[in-house]
């Protein structure tokens, strides 16, 4: 669902969204610059999501393999 907002902008950062985005696109691009900061992804979901991924698991194991050995020749 979406929602009506106005917004009060100074005049030549509109002209310049108008120039550079072009008219009817402004809101998609408020949208699309402002929402990674107001909202949270569900991470538990992408995070399942990401070790269905058989491949990148594998790929993450062997680095996260390969780091311990590393620390393992370390002088405390």
């Amino acid at each position: 669902m979406q929602k009506k907002l106005t917004i009060t902008v100074d005049e030549e950062v509109y002209e310049g969204l108008y120039k550079t985005i072009g008219p009817r696109k402004i809101s998609k691009f408020v949208e699309e610059l402002v929402r990674p900061h107001v909202v949270r992804p569900n991470l538990e979901s992408a995070y399942a999501q990401m070790a269905k991924d058989r491949k990148r698991e594998d790929e993450a194991l062997e680095w996260a393999e390969a780091t311990f050995k590393d620390i393992a020749h370390e002088k405390r």
